[in-house]
């Protein structure tokens, strides 16, 4: 399966929301790459010339699971949101500070059941490349 690579891209907007202000759209890239099979990549565009987009890296199971009830625990959080069967809350937290997110479930769902029919749930260990992840992990360790 390895041979039958294949990556999805969907662009996607989360309004980023805070107390007492408008909600501020975010364009966020989601990527699906099947060399990653349990991973969904979501790229926060900053907009600003001065500073690099931010790259969360979200379990594809916790965007599924999320869609339907409140799921992760610590630095990730996604839930549909409270009223409203059209819009998934994800919230996330660093050191460096939180942030809560609500985009459209819809949209999500769709993306991640491009996602589900390029790589099944329960065959992502297939799409594993142990010796590429191994050389990978060995190189990061000696730099």
């Amino acid at each position: 399966m390895r041979n039958e690579h294949v990556t999805i891209r969907s662009l996607a907007v989360f309004d980023l929301l805070a107390q007492q202000a408008d909600a501020m759209p975010v364009r966020v890239e989601l990527r699906y790459d099947s060399r990653d099979p349990y991973a969904v990549h979501a790229v926060f565009q900053t907009g600003r010339t001065d500073a690099a987009d931010v790259e969360w890296v979200f379990a594809r199971d916790l965007f599924a699971d999320g869609l339907l009830t409140d799921a992760g625990t610590g630095d990730v959080r996604v839930r549909p949101a409270a009223g409203d069967a059209d819009t998934v809350e994800i919230e996330l937290s660093s050191p460096s500070g939180h942030a809560l997110f609500s985009t459209s479930a819809p949209d999500l769902a769709d993306f991640l059941d491009r996602t589900f029919e390029a790589v099944p749930p329960g065959t992502e260990y297939a799409w594993l490349d142990l010796d590429l992840a191994l050389e990978d992990l060995l190189s990061s360790e000696a730099s």
